[in-house]
């Protein structure tokens, strides 16, 4: 009996490719499955493909509701942004995937999982460490490092060596930009991106969004309750968090939200661009900001921004399975307690407008913010707190005037 490989299948050029290659070069048995995480359309006419390329079997697996409350809701909780724009879209998604692709190479024994990561990017990194952290014993072959074996270099070898093995697929050498998808966001690399002094071609790229240009000339009004940091209702309906993500992006794809033109820092060491399409993602994370500004206190707003920070580069730099992760989790998890409100806000051409916000928990005191004298505060206990909170600077001046007099 052949030993089997898992292959990480998107359907795309690449991992069609990948079929018969693994067979020729490694005789294993090719068991493909494809991960869904909210790709859409993407998965149509994926069961052809793989039998007509050689698989001996294929999954498609639906995550999406896994995605969305273990992986998604803890990034957009943590607050977690890369370089400070960044939504972490692939990056969340990565160990999702890996996690599923170990237990299929558990169930069919497996003796390897395969993927078609590139040896320049990130993804190959979040990959293999969630593979080595959930399954340290299955090994792993990454075609694109093995350039010994692996001898393509282009699309058109690729469509070259399909149609020698006699697979006839949709795929042509001028496909546009390098994209992934899923639920939270799509990403687009390549083409004129990889040229930053030029602009997009929104007209050519977008496929969840319109640019805020073309956006309506009218608000959209939006209303959401949160429980203990979970979204729960979408103006007034109650929803899974999947289905309040997919609605959230048709709102925020309408009126331009999310459309983010980046220079990151792969974790390789080269900087990439990309253009992030987060409709959706963005409003909710903004949504639950807007809650917890009522709700935190001013250190643990502090604290959490500085580990918010921390959590967005241990998820990009693919250590999701780490013990790291699970204590800023534990962290975050801890704030999230009396995160229950409602958020009002409006959308409009690529803004987000606050509308108002309520929360039985809120640390909001009308009578403490307002300029009017209240109850609660005594403007004369002002002055011996300015006096103490400043006394550092204060000796700090007085000790420089000192030298300064004595060397006079």
């Amino acid at each position: 009996m052949k030993e089997k490989v898992v292959l990480a299948y998107s359907g795309g050029l690449d991992t069609t490719a990948l079929i018969p290659w693994l067979k020729e070069t490694f005789g294993y048995d090719v068991v493909c499955c494809c991960v869904n995480c909210g790709q859409g359309n993407e998965l149509d006419g994926l069961e052809e493909r793989a039998r007509l390329s050689g698989a001996a079997k294929l999954y498609i697996e639906d995550i999406v509701d896994e995605f969305c409350d273990e992986f998604i809701m803890p990034c957009v909780q943590a607050g977690a942004v890369y370089e400070h724009k960044y939504l972490l879209g692939t990056s969340m998604a990565r160990p999702a995937i890996a996690r599923r692709l170990v237990e299929i190479a558990r169930k069919e024994n497996a003796v390897a999982i395969c993927h078609g990561a590139t040896g320049k990017g990130n993804d190959q990194i979040r990959f293999e460490l969630s593979i080595r952290a959930l399954a340290p014993d299955i090994k792993i072959i990454a075609p694109w490092r093995m350039t010994d074996v692996w001898t393509m270099q282009s699309r058109d070898d690729e469509i070259a060596f399909c149609k020698a093995h006699g697979i006839h697929l949709p795929f042509d050498t001028s496909h546009s930009y390098s994209r992934d998808r899923n639920l939270w966001h799509i990403s687009h690399e390549g083409l004129e991106l990889e040229d930053p002094s030029q602009a997009p071609n929104f007209d050519d790229m977008l496929v969840l969004s319109v640019t805020p240009e073309k956006a309506p000339d009218r608000c959209t009004d939006v209303t959401m309750t949160f429980e203990a940091g979970v979204p729960k209702t979408l103006n007034g309906k109650a929803m899974k968090v999947s289905e309040i993500i997919t609605e959230l992006n048709r709102l925020g794809g309408e009126n331009g939200i999310g459309i983010v033109d980046i220079v990151e820092n792969r974790v390789v060491g080269m900087k990439s661009r990309g253009i992030y399409e987060t409709p959706g993602g963005t409003i909710l994370m903004e949504a639950h900001d807007q809650l917890e500004e009522l709700i935190l206190d001013r250190d643990t707003m502090e604290t959490k921004k500085k580990l918010g920070s921390q959590f967005a580069q241990v998820v990009y730099e693919g250590k999701w399975f780490t013990p790291l992760r699970e204590a800023l989790q534990a962290f975050v998890e801890s704030t999230q307690k009396y995160v229950t409100g409602e958020v009002k806000f409006r959308l409009y051409k690529g803004n987000i407008i606050k509308a108002g916000t309520t929360s039985p928990y809120s640390l909001y005191n009308e009578s403490l913010a307002s300029f009017t004298t209240g109850d609660m505060y005594d403007h004369h206990d002002a002055s011996g707190f300015i006096t103490l909170f400043g006394l550092p600077l204060k000796v700090r001046a007085m000790k420089l005037q000192e030298v300064k007099n004595k060397g006079n």
